[in-house]
């Protein structure tokens, strides 16, 4: 039997992903947490659910029920002063009822330092706009939605941005087909094909 095989001893066996996401590591016992944590603890009950720190990075695990105070918060006061929402994303652990962690990265031009906040939502749960607090925000969202779904609700222009309007499901969740959107909502790949040809066709005449 080759070692190189699968099976094989000392073959190389890759790890399986993570069916509900990789846990979120807590921070090392003598590592004390920002005052601006606590702070938002006390502020907002309820809102710092999990604090989480790997790789020189904070994180703060928020019910989706509390985002819209503790992100207010986390932007306004004067410890915290996050004013520059750099990123939002999403990840997908489609076996999980709540699949989304939906990601906020912040930045304290004031403070020079950082944040990156993170809430679960399921499929249909709405997750309000943050646009209000960070208009940098807009397209960033738009994407989110446009790529995993996630049901972006309160934003001022929430459409796609990186695909048609018309396309078939949303490309960065786990569960997409690698053949395409074909497979989605047809059974056979090529009803779709003919669909879109009958499509551009009728565009020609």
């Amino acid at each position: 039997m080759a070692a190189d095989a699968p099976g094989a001893p000392g073959a190389h066996v890759p790890k399986a992903a993570a069916a509900v996401g990789p846990p979120d590591q807590p921070p090392p016992a003598d590592l004390t947490a920002p005052a601006f944590i606590a702070a938002l603890d006390a502020a907002v009950p309820g809102a710092v659910a999990q604090v989480s720190y790997w790789v020189g990075d904070w994180t703060i695990i928020v019910p989706l029920a509390h985002l819209p105070g503790a992100l207010r918060h986390l932007r306004d006061a004067a410890d915290a002063s996050f004013d520059l929402c750099s990123d939002v994303t999403a990840t997908d652990w489609p076996l999980r009822p709540e699949r989304f962690d939906v990601v906020y990265c912040l930045y304290s031009t004031r403070h020079r330092h950082r944040i990156r906040v993170k809430a679960r939502a399921g499929e249909l749960d709405p997750v309000p706009s943050v646009t209000d607090l960070w208009p940098a925000a807009n397209w960033l969202e738009r994407e989110m939605y446009d790529m995993f779904g996630v049901n972006v609700t309160g934003h001022p222009d929430r459409r796609r941005i990186l695909l048609p309007d018309d396309w078939q499901g949303f490309p960065q969740r786990k569960d997409y087909p690698l053949e395409g959107p074909g497979e989605l909502l047809m059974e056979n790949p090529l009803d779709w094909l003919k669909l879109r040809q009958a499509r551009e066709q009728a565009d020609i005449e």
